[in-house]
């Protein structure tokens, strides 16, 4: 996977970079749900690697932002496991280090996919209500940013609620053309344009019991279709 990656730096960090290229894993050299196994065309970025990468992000949002209590705000459903990952490193790191970041944890569910396609239109699921986050410094985790345009009528409906600061945090940022330029503020991986499932991303609400990020088959894509 080394010669496929790209690291970046300076301006703002575009993270891991994943070359078009990179054709992922054999399936053989994992372990994953059998049921899963003619679903799958390969492992694209293995469990321990998004491990790494998450504690490399939550030093980082410690460093920015350590000593400012923060609200942690986390995009369901295909968020909850990065969210989950990510608080506990930046919890590790508050236990052994001088500075403390106390965070509150809350959760907003949007909706906005069909199958293997993004829509038009962008449900937020539940409580709208954010009026906790005024004056408040904000974290917005998600998993994976596509375009953008989600991200950005997120950020809008947030931005309503007048907190003190917006930071975005995304495990997966995919390069797509015609994007909107919301890149989060921290990026675990940009990828290529190609539809992922795992580590609680979904397709029709299947696959998120994977460890690893996984690229679905065309196969897996018809089997699951609604």
């Amino acid at each position: 996977m080394a010669d496929n990656l790209v690291a970046q730096s300076g301006g703002r960090d575009r993270g891991v970079v994943i070359k078009d290229d990179w054709p992922g894993y054999n399936l053989d050299l994992f372990s994953y749900p059998e049921h899963y196994s003619k679903d799958l065309e390969c492992v694209y970025i293995p469990h321990g690697v998004i491990m790494d990468r998450t504690e490399r992000l939550a030093r980082n949002i410690m460093e920015d932002l350590g000593d400012h209590a923060i609200v942690v705000l986390c995009v369901l459903k295909g968020g909850y496991q990065f969210c989950a990952d990510l608080v506990e490193k930046i919890k590790a790191l508050s236990r052994n280090s001088d500075h403390t970041l106390p965070m509150r944890v809350n959760f907003i569910r949007l909706k906005s996919y069909l199958n293997d396609q993004s829509t038009e239109d962008l449900h937020i699921v539940g409580v709208e209500d954010l009026s906790f986050l005024s004056g408040k410094n904000v974290l917005i985790v998600e998993a994976i940013v596509g375009t953008g345009k989600t991200m950005k009528t997120l950020l809008k409906h947030v931005e309503a609620f007048r907190p003190m600061m917006i930071k975005v945090a995304g495990l997966l940022v995919k390069r797509v053309l015609n994007g909107a330029g919301c890149l989060p503020d921290y990026v675990g991986f940009e990828i290529p344009s190609r539809f992922v499932v795992g580590y609680a991303l979904d397709y029709n609400e299947y696959f998120r019991d994977l460890n690893h990020i996984c690229v679905l088959s065309e196969r897996g894509k018809l089997k699951y279709k609604v």
